[in-house]
Formats: C-alpha cells, structure tokens, sequence
C-alpha cells in the first residue's frame, strides 16, 4: 500500500517555486531533491557504488555489527525511514528487529512515487508477514503526518541530515520530534568531519557519475519546465567549505550564456565562471550533533561509528521537555 500526502501537481508547483526563487537569486541555488527523478535515482544508486563513496558502504558495515544491538534496545513496534529510497540497507534493520519479535510495520517515506512504489513492492515480497505501508511525501514538510503508535523507530540514513542547513536541521529535528512520543527513537546516520583528501573525491569521482548526477538537475528543468539548459556548457564542482564543514555542489558556467525557461517566461542569464549551488552536505562532530539533538529534544543514548571514524549512526530517544 502507498499513501500519496502529494501528487504531481504539488510537486510541478513546488518545482517551479524552487526553480523560480532559486535562479533569480544572487548567488543562483536550488534544492538538491531535484535531482531524484527515475534518471537521477538511478545515478544516485550508482554513486553509492563507487570506491571514492565511503558513505554508503560504512554506515552499511556499522549497521551490519549493530542491527541486532539496535533492535534490542528499541524494540519497536513500527520502523518509519525518511528518504527511504530503495531501503536497502535498511533491510538489516528490518531482519533484525523481525528476529527480535517486535517489529509489525514498516512505513518507508520518500518524495518519489516510483522509486517508493517498486520498493514497497519488493518489500511485500521480501517480508510477506510485515505490513509496509509507504508514504509519497515530503520529510521537511509532511511529519506531522507520520502514522500514530507508540514504539516506533525513525531512521533517517545516509547522511542526508547534512543536505539540510543548521536552520532548515534545527527545524527539522524539532518538527520530528513534535512528532514522537516520549521514549520513541530516533537512529540517525551522519557523515562525519574528516580529511578532505578522503570528503571531496566522494563528490567528484574519477568516472564522472557524480557530474552527471548533478547535472541531471539541469535536464529535470529542461523536462518539466520547459527549459534549454546544456547540461555540458556547465562544469561540475566539489568543493570543501571548512568554515561551514560541509561540501558543495555546484554548477559552473563554461562561458556567458543565457537560458530560457519558457514555462516560467524567464530568461536566466550565467556570466562566464558563475556558479550555481546544487547542493551542501555537512559533515558533523560527535559533540555538535549531540547539542543540535539536544535543543530539538532527543538524548543522545548510543553513538556507533567505524574504525576510521568516518561516519556515525546515532541512537537518540525523545526525552520529555
């Protein structure tokens, strides 16, 4: 079963807004969940397989050790996950806290409609005694709407907390927690502060995957609005920002060039060199993240990370306030 909170007329105005507001902006940015139609999914599903990408790959081992740990300390009744994608890692968890004997719902949320329905399929197939019900929605804007129950776990993985700034996060972290009982969880994956020699190659690979995957936003543009966006005439660009300890995207006009948006009657003019933001990706120390949860009302109770500490996954409980 799918519950759709949005449908394709939310997401056209929701496009348009973002596209509108975001390149009429000095500097020019847009929101990188754009980038996520079926093309840029399945870029996103390679990139997770690449030898610069650490993420993935770690958190999968860190979850692998300590699934079974996580589902006897949370024994829940329903694992929600934010931007649940294909859910494959998120199978470790499903395994566990199913041998544990507690768990009956699954409810994946994501804002793609075909990626959530081919895996909520995949899912009832894989655990046909577990009720999955995904939700075609929003994490920023639709957690109010999560199903009620008690017990419940919600994993939000990946590293994709970094994707949201320290305001858009505060915001975040305090509507989920408006969301939760008091002693529900949280499991929350972040991509931690390290050496860029390791961050920025993860965001600029060798094969040139992540440069398409960024410069899929441009041929989204062009598809649903209209747009005569080259996607080559742009140059793709990694970049650690160490005051903000986070990595940017971004999009570099090869040379003067203007653009025309014709569902939006707008012209976009790019001087030589100038750079549209994509996307950020914080990365995170221990002591911040447990603050920011902390102010949000969540306790940091178990802290998990690899042998190279790259990457944490946090255990964090809803405290009363």
């Amino acid at each position: 079963m799918v519950i759709k909170l949005i449908d394709d007329r939310h997401l056209a105005r929701s496009l348009r807004s973002d596209v509108r507001t975001g390149l009429t902006a000095s500097p020019k940015q847009l929101p990188p969940k754009w980038f996520y139609d079926s093309r840029g999914s399945e870029l996103f599903e390679e990139i997770t397989r690449l030898p610069e990408y650490y993420p993935t790959r770690t958190e999968r081992a860190i979850l692998t050790l300590r699934a079974p740990e996580i589902a006897r300390i949370t024994e829940p009744k329903t694992l929600v996950e934010l931007g649940s994608g294909s859910s494959e890692k998120t199978r470790l968890l499903l395994d566990a806290m199913l041998n544990r004997g507690t768990l009956g719902a699954f409810v994946p949320l994501d804002v793609s409609d075909a990626a959530l329905e081919a895996a909520v399929a995949a899912l009832n197939q894989a655990y046909p005694g577990l009720s999955v019900s995904g939700v075609v929605g929003d994490f920023v804007q639709h957690l109010q709407h999560l199903p009620d129950g008690d017990s419940r776990v919600v994993a939000f993985l990946g590293g994709t907390i970094g994707n949201l700034e320290p305001a858009e996060r505060a915001a975040f972290l305090t509507a989920l927690r408006a969301a939760l009982h008091d002693g529900e969880w949280l499991l929350l994956g972040a991509d931690l502060v390290k050496d860029p020699a390791v961050l920025v190659p993860a965001y600029d690979d060798a094969a040139g995957v992540t440069a398409d995957f960024n410069r899929n936003v441009l041929r989204v543009i062009n598809r649903e609005l209209g747009a005569n966006f080259d996607p080559y005439a742009f140059e793709h660009v990694a970049l650690w920002d160490p005051a903000n300890e986070w990595i940017e995207m971004r999009l570099r006009s090869r040379s003067a060039q203007s653009v025309r948006i014709a569902d939006l009657d707008l012209t976009v003019d790019f001087a030589a060199g100038e750079e549209l933001r994509t996307e950020v990706s914080a990365k995170f120390r221990r002591e911040g993240l447990t603050a920011e949860l902390a102010r949000a009302g969540f306790e940091l109770r178990h802290w998990w990370t690899d042998p190279h500490d790259w990457f944490g996954v946090a255990l964090a409980q809803a405290v009363h306030r």
